[in-house]
Order: C-alpha cells, then structure tokens, then sequence
C-alpha cells in the first residue's frame, strides 16, 4: 500500500492519459493489428458544403468515449440481461494521413487503413471526417465478399456530380452504388427539405436503393423495417450523426430536424446485426465546435460501443 493507501499502479480513469477510443490499446504498426475491432480516424472534411469542423469528429469521440471506459468487464444491459463488449478486443490505430487540400491522396489514405484492417481481420470502425471518408472504405472492400450498405442520414447522399465534384459528403451512397461488390442500399432517416433533387431519388431507386424517412420508419416500425433488408448478408453501416435529431446532436455541418431518437438509432443497429453480419462502421459528420456541450460526441461514441458490442455478441451466439 502507498502513503495514500492504495496501490500504486496506472489507474487509467476516463480524465486522464491519451484519449484512445474508449482507452483501448494504440497499434501504430498497422501491419501488427490484433483484434476484433480496428478504429480509425479519418480527420477530413474537405467534402463538406457548408459548414466545416468534422476533421475534429474523431478526436471529439475519441475523448466522449472515455466517459465508457472504466475498466470493467463488459457493459451489462439489464433490458437484454446480456452483458456487451465482454472479451471484445479493440483496438485504435490512429488516425489515417490527410493532406491538405488533397482530396485524393487523403482519401487514398483512409482506404490504405481500412485495407489494412480488413487485411488482420478484424472490423473496421471509421471515426469521421466528413461523409465523403465513406467513399474510401467502400472502396476498401473490392477484395471482400460482396457488402450491402446500410445508412442512417437525414440526407440521400445520392449526387452524381455538382460543379464538377464527385468526392464530396452529397455523394458517397451515388459512388457506393456504382461499386459491383456493393448488391443494394437502405437508406433510413431520410427526410423533407434536403440536398438531393427528385432525380436523384429516381437514379437511387434505380440502382438498387431503398429509401425510408423517420417517419415512414416510425409507422412501420423496427421489425417491419428490418423485414426489408436482405436478410443474412454482410452489411456495411454508415451513420451520419445528422441522421439524428438537432436536439441530441446539434454538433454537425448539416443538421435537420425531425431525426431519430437514441434508442430508435440503437434499435434499428440492433436488429441489423440480428438479421445479417455486420462486417464495418462508418461514423461521420461529427463537428464538435457546433455543440460545446460535447453531447454530440458523447452520442456518437455511445451508439458505436453500442453497435460494436451487439455485433461481437451475435457472432459469439453464432459460433456456439
């Protein structure tokens, strides 16, 4: 025992020491990941349209979610009488290089990183950035089984090009529907007044899309709105925190009004992971200077603890 009576040692507290995501281990050689889940940053926001500040997303989640992080094993649900993200190996790996200006070569650094993940085996997590870093990770999947995408946005993201740009946050979900390894989308939340013409409505339903607003979801309900994703794929989710109502999270460039709640979030990510395999994460459009409470972030990183311990349980009850 110290003079202070208890052991010395590294108590690791949620306000202290380097702000890894939910203080897990920091792997800087990426040819060296170990784990079940890779997170890494993707600091870019050259995409955005209006409002910039989501390079900070991932430093702001990062540190939200050592607010999770006090060390005890697993995180009991006593509504599911499950106990979440016990034995979960996570790792961080930092964050990808982004070079200023460079759409590119940025983006093509956020791909090397999720290749790499994906090369280990584990699941990647993308901590945003804007919504175009989800070009780069759709990108990333060429060599893997094909992928269904899942988004949860208050927007289409469904732009082929606007004054000649390709790569911004308007149109990941148009160039993710151009990749071959990419079967279909759901595009969940989507709502009113948005950054999408009726055509680009048209071309996403054309290409495969199908594309519910709140409110259609709350009429429908989850189990219903689950019914109509291809059942025991692989999905890839992508969640723009603007999905979300302004009310819990006002810290983003685009927010809109009319979002889902908390729990609708983690209910619809929940029966996502029931119905398939969810094999990567993308969260985006995280801009903490626009909400100094820092409930955005705190949002933000407890949605994906969340996601990423209900997925490690449904491959455990799987494997037996």
């Amino acid at each position: 025992m110290s003079a202070h009576g208890y052991d010395k040692g590294r108590l690791n507290l949620p306000f202290v020491g380097i702000s890894t995501f939910a203080k897990s281990p920091y792997v800087e050689d990426w040819s060296r990941i170990d784990a079940d889940v890779a997170i890494l940053g993707a600091p870019y926001d050259f995409g955005t349209q209006w409002r910039a500040g989501a390079r900070f997303g991932p430093r702001s989640i990062r540190e939200a979610s050592t607010l999770f992080s006090f060390g005890h094993a697993g995180a009991y649900d006593h509504e599911d009488d499950v106990t979440y993200l016990d034995g979960v190996r996570i790792v961080d790996i930092g964050d990808a290089d982004i070079v200023h200006t460079d759409t590119i070569a940025s983006h093509a650094a956020i791909e090397t990183g999720v290749r790499a993940i994906l090369a280990s085996g584990a699941m990647p997590v993308v901590l945003g950035g804007d919504h175009s870093v989800n070009i780069p990770c759709i990108a990333a999947f060429e060599d893997q089984e094909p992928i269904h995408l899942v988004q949860l946005d208050a927007h289409l993201d469904f732009v082929d090009e606007r004054h000649g740009v390709r790569l911004g946050h308007g149109s990941p979900m148009r160039r993710a529907a151009e990749r071959p390894w990419v079967t279909g989308l759901t595009q969940l939340g989507i709502r009113n007044v948005s950054s999408t013409a009726k055509e680009g409505y048209e071309a996403a339903r054309a290409m495969g899309s199908d594309i519910l607003s709140v409110r259609q979801i709350r009429k429908l309900g989850v189990d219903a709105v689950a019914e109509r994703i291809p059942a025991g794929k692989r999905y890839y989710l992508s969640i723009d925190i603007d999905g979300f109502d302004p009310s819990i999270a006002p810290g983003t460039g685009t927010p809109s009004h009319g979002g889902f709640t908390y729990y609708e979030g983690l209910e619809l990510i929940a029966a996502l992971a029931k119905r398939g395999e969810i094999v990567g994460i993308d969260l985006v459009e995280v801009a903490p200077d626009y909400d100094h409470s820092g409930s955005t972030a705190i949002l933000a990183s407890q949605i994906l603890l969340n996601a990423i311990g209900r997925i490690c349980h449904r491959r455990n009850a799987l494997r037996g």
